[in-house]
C-alpha cells in the first residue's frame, strides 16, 4: 500500500493529540456516487457554477423558489442521486472513530446527510442538510418530510417567517449558531483531519488554519492536492473510502 507510512505517521499524531476534529468535503461522498462540485467530473466543472445571487433571488421571490424546487425537473436533476446514495466505508470509518472516543466532532460541508446515516452523532453541518428546512427569521429547523408544504412559500410555525431549504445558498450567510459552533470546535482542536475537500470555500476552509495557528496539526486525506496541502503535517494521497478504514485499523493496532 503506497500510503501506509503516511497512515502510520498520521495515527501517531492523532493518538498524541487531545482533541481531534474532522472537516469533510464533497470528496467524501464521491465513492457513494454523488458527484463533487469542482475538479474532474464535478457538476460545476460540467455545467458552470450556479448564480452567485441565489439567496437574494430567493428573498425576492420565495414562492418562485419553492415552485422550482418542487418541480419534476428539479427533483430529477438533483434530488434522486442524493436520495439514492448510501454511506461508503469512509463515512463508516469516521463514525467508528467517534464511537471509540478519538474523533470529538465532525464538521461537514456536505448536505447529503450521509455522515448521520453512517452513525456519526456529533456532526456540525456548516452548509446545512438537504433533508431539513430552516426559517430565515428565527433559524428554527424542521424535518423536510414532515413539514406541510401545501402553502407556498411555507411559513414557520414558531414565528411565521418564510421557510427555505436548510442548505446554504450562494450569497447566504452561514447561520450564526452553526458558524459559532465550528469556530469553537476549531479553537479546542489540536489536530484536524481535512478529508475530501479542495479547501477553497470559506469560512470552512479557514477552520484548519485556526488549528494550525494555535499550534495544532493538519492531516489531509485527499487523492489530489488542495489549497491546504503545503501546510499539512501529513498528506494521505488516497480516496477517503479506501484510506480511512485502514487508518482506523492502524489506530486500533497502536
Amino acid at each position: 500500500m503506497a500510503y501506509i507510512n503516511e497512515i502510520r505517521e498520521a495515527a501517531k499524531l492523532v493518538l498524541s493529540s487531545n482533541y481531534v476534529v474532522a472537516l469533510t468535503g464533497a470528496g467524501v461522498s464521491v465513492e457513494s456516487g454523488i458527484a463533487p462540485f469542482r475538479g474532474p467530473g464535478g457538476l460545476w466543472t460540467k455545467y458552470g457554477e450556479p448564480p452567485m445571487n441565489g439567496y437574494r433571488r430567493f428573498l425576492a421571490d420565495p414562492k418562485g423558489y419553492w415552485e422550482e424546487r418542487l418541480g419534476p425537473r428539479k427533483r430529477r436533476r438533483l434530488g434522486i442521486p442524493i436520495n439514492e446514495a448510501k454511506p461508503n466505508p469512509g463515512h463508516f470509518a469516521l463514525a467508528e472513530m467517534e464511537g471509540i472516543g478519538i474523533l470529538k466532532v465532525l464538521i461537514t460541508q456536505n448536505v447529503d446527510n450521509l455522515h448521520i446515516v453512517a452513525g456519526s452523532r456529533n456532526v456540525i453541518e456548516i452548509h446545512g442538510n438537504s433533508y431539513k428546512l430552516r426559517c430565515v427569521d428565527c433559524g428554527a429547523r424542521f424535518d423536510r418530510d414532515s413539514f406541510d408544504l401545501l402553502e407556498l412559500p411555507p411559513k414557520c410555525p414558531n414565528c411565521t417567517g418564510v421557510v427555505k431549504g436548510d442548505a446554504v445558498m450562494f450569497g447566504e450567510p452561514i447561520p450564526s449558531d452553526i458558524l459559532r459552533k465550528c469556530k469553537e470546535e476549531a479553537g479546542r482542536s489540536d489536530c484536524i483531519l481535512v478529508i475530501g475537500t479542495s479547501a477553497i470555500v470559506h469560512p470552512a476552509a479557514s477552520l484548519p488554519l485556526m488549528v494550525k495557528r494555535s499550534g495544532g496539526v493538519i492531516i489531509e486525506v485527499n487523492p489530489r492536492r488542495s489549497e491546504l496541502s503545503d501546510i499539512c503535517d501529513v498528506c494521505i494521497r488516497a480516496p477517503s473510502g479506501e484510506a480511512l478504514p485502514v487508518f482506523v485499523l492502524e489506530l486500533a493496532r497502536a
